[in-house]
């Protein structure tokens, strides 16, 4: 076993970064022990971990499998230390989670503020990745847990927690459709419009509602950032579309209104914390699990506001 898992740890690094020199000076191994444990496996396996290329070193199909394999491994050692820490008492341990562009402000720092000064042995990693990015890192067991929109497809998640989303319209406070709480998808007929383009979920039920109703939208600005297409509304750019969740934080210091569009033909989305099916979480993942579930259903519409008009 230490044989193996000396050999795993110099593949990973060798894969991750191309080289085996470069893999040796991050190690601070020597490059020939680095080659010999490859070499040693590729002729064990009878293939080829690697492709030698002039500009450095390729995985090959089979080399793609042990990379995988290689990552599960590290996170489950990882898993195994933190469930001894848990034998001894301690509440210690890393956790990796993984979400969408729009929680990279607001709920999820403050949830993580909360975890670091309850539990500051507890370490998290967060990686703010597309929405199905966010699905196969949880899948695979690159993360611990997740946070993404329509989960249910995905038989390979465990949804822990979930809360419907709506698609509405963002204006600047004081802009007239900022005033009405809900409004059909023709109201944006004459306003330069700001749109979110895919990768994001939500640019498919804007292609929905586009295709559905006919109307023809005047696409003053589209992007693929929450945050640029939230900071182009707040400079009066035109209006946005956008979910209830991508605007939580502003509409909540008065910043920006929303108004939720309600054309039949959509359905609320559902944004869900899932962990994956095929693991059980470990104690510190548990106690992160917990910590984001409990003020979970704030992420929902509609949202309590101080001043109208009200989600």
């Amino acid at each position: 076993m230490p044989a193996f898992s000396r050999f795993l740890r110099y593949f990973v690094a060798v894969g991750r970064l191309g080289s085996i020199r470069k893999a040796a000076d991050e190690l601070h191994v020597s490059a020939s022990a680095i080659d010999r444990q490859i070499l040693n496996v590729e002729a064990n396996l009878g293939v080829p971990l690697f492709e030698r290329l002039p500009s450095g070193l390729r995985l090959t199909a089979a080399g793609e499998i042990m990379m995988a394999s290689g990552m599960r491994w590290q996170k489950n050692m990882v898993d195994v230390r933190a469930q001894i820490e848990d034998l001894r008492g301690l509440k210690r341990g890393h956790v990796d989670i993984a979400v969408i562009d729009a929680l990279a402000k607001g709920y999820i720092p403050a949830a993580i503020q909360s975890i670091h000064s309850q539990y500051p042995g507890i370490s998290i990693g967060v990686k703010v990745l597309e929405n199905d990015l966010v699905r196969r890192a949880v899948a695979n067991g690159e993360v611990d847990l997740g946070i993404l929109f329509e989960p249910q497809t995905y038989r390979d998640l465990a949804v822990r927690s979930f809360v419907d989303v709506v698609l509405g319209f963002v204006t600047p406070r004081g802009h007239p459709l900022g005033t009405r709480r809900e409004a059909r998808f023709s109201a944006c007929v004459g306003s330069k419009l700001i749109v979110p383009e895919g990768p994001l979920a939500v640019s498919e039920q804007v292609a929905v509602l586009e295709g559905t109703t006919g109307v023809e939208m005047d696409k003053a600005v589209s992007s693929d950032n929450i945050q640029m297409i939230t900071s182009l509304i707040t400079q009066g750019v035109g209006v946005g579309i956008m979910t209830s969740l991508d605007v939580i934080t502003e509409v909540g210091r008065g910043i920006l209104s929303f108004t939720k569009i309600s054309d039949p033909i959509l359905r609320p989305m559902t944004l869900a914390l899932c962990t994956a099916s095929a693991r059980t979480p470990s104690y510190a993942a548990s106690i992160v699990l917990q910590e984001i579930e409990n003020g979970f259903a704030q992420l929902g519409y509609p949202i309590s506001l101080d001043g109208p008009p009200a989600l």
